[in-house]
Formats: structure tokens, sequence, C-alpha cells
């Protein structure tokens, strides 16, 4: 007999495909044109670990999603 909960899909399993598949918000900026504004942003906030320090990419991004709009 199979152990139980040998049919299910094991959660680490799940989440890697998560990851292989694309972020849908990833995808809806970059259907936008505004990627390279987002990374900047995302590449400040990973290294300053605060918005606030962020504010000049903080400010382009939301410049050119509004243009966008």
């Amino acid at each position: 007999m199979a152990r139980p909960g040998h049919g299910r899909n094991h959660p680490l399993l799940r989440a890697d495909e998560d990851e292989e598949a694309e972020d849908p918000v990833d995808a809806m900026i970059s259907r936008t044109g505004c990627m390279v504004r987002h990374r900047q942003l995302q590449e400040c906030m990973a290294e300053r670990q605060d918005w606030r320090h962020c504010q000049p990419q903080v400010r382009a991004f939301g410049e050119r999603v509004a243009r966008q709009q």
C-alpha cells in the first residue's frame, strides 16, 4: 500500500514550477514598456533596503507608468 499522501504533488516541486512561470506583475510591467525603470527601482531597493533612498527611481518609474496610461 502506498504511503499516505503519496499521490499528491510535493509542495516544494510546485514552488519550483511557479518560479519558472513568468510573474504576472513582471508581465504587466513588461507590456507597458516600463521594465527598465522597474528593474532600476528593484536594484536600488535591494541595495539600499529603504525606498526613501530610492526616490529618484520611484519618481522615474512612476512618471514612465503615467505616460503609458
